[in-house]
């Protein structure tokens, strides 16, 4: 057990955004470049040196500014570590790249994931955009922000609450089913937009959408920071059963879930 002194959230959150703004500026200067190392892991996801820099960048930042709180990136073998978790305090849950596909192909939705983890809840989360130049962060008690990259004053952010028709949804790119499209359905009139990684999170907590429903599993670093943002806006993050998303679990994976603006709003209703 990682019987860390609570940290104070408050002071963390302007050193972990600049982690993270730093991190973007890295993975920029080698999205912009003619030659860009592409690998793959063993379930086949690719990884960048872009993935590395980030990562690199981050770990050590992390590890300077809370040496007592232990970091899990996704580049650092995650996954094989989540079982060590069990009655930790503390942690970091980082994805030094989020929508890695989506980077080499040239878009420019790719994010920046860190999240501080207590107990089971995310607390703390930053989700840096670098290619879109803003970044959001949010932290329990401290409300949600968003700031550009020019931008010295954050801009505080809030959901849209109660939803009106059209209903605005958010969808990944790169994975749809019969089940999502049963749901979107049933919510009647929509508006759809399909948006990659944790930057649909970031756009409900801006009160750009209403709801991100995803029904097939994902990785904890890749919803642990957007769920920060978007529940210190004021929405909601659960799974299928309306339960809160648990992080620090054996598994580092995350069940289908509704990521909302309006937490009182009935969305599991519309479930097939």
């Amino acid at each position: 057990m990682n019987s860390t002194r609570a940290p104070d959230l408050t002071g963390l959150i302007r050193p972990v955004t600049g982690l993270a703004c730093e991190a973007g500026r890295r993975i920029l200067e080698l999205f912009r470049s003619d030659v860009l190392g592409v690998d793959y892991k063993l379930d086949r996801t690719p990884v960048t040196e872009a993935d590395h820099a980030a990562h690199d960048h981050i770990v050590a930042g992390l590890e300077r500014l809370t040496p007592g709180i232990p970091v899990l990136s996704e580049e650092s073998g995650a996954e094989q570590h989540a079982r060590e978790r069990s009655g930790w305090d503390w942690h970091w849950l980082v994805d030094p790249l989020d929508g890695t596909r989506e980077f080499i192909r040239g878009g420019e939705e790719f994010t920046v994931n860190i999240a501080l983890i207590r107990g089971e809840a995310p607390v703390l989360g930053v989700v840096d955009a670098p290619a879109k130049r803003i970044v959001f962060f949010g932290h329990e008690g401290g409300g949600a922000h968003s700031c550009t990259a020019d931008c010295d004053t954050p801009t505080p952010i809030t959901v849209r609450q109660p939803p009106a028709e059209p209903l605005r949804v958010l969808a990944s790119r790169s994975h749809a089913g019969s089940a999502l499209e049963l749901y979107v359905g049933a919510l009647g009139l929509t508006h759809r937009r399909a948006i990659s990684s944790s930057l649909k999170f970031c756009l409900i907590a801006r009160g750009e959408a209403d709801v991100y429903p995803r029904m097939w599993p994902i990785s904890e670093w890749d919803t642990a920071a957007g769920q920060a943002v978007l529940e210190s806006a004021g929405g909601a993050v659960f799974d299928l059963q309306g339960r809160r998303l648990r992080y620090g679990k054996d598994s580092i994976r995350v069940p289908p879930f509704i990521a909302c603006g309006d937490p009182a709003h009935d969305w599991l209703k519309f479930l097939p």
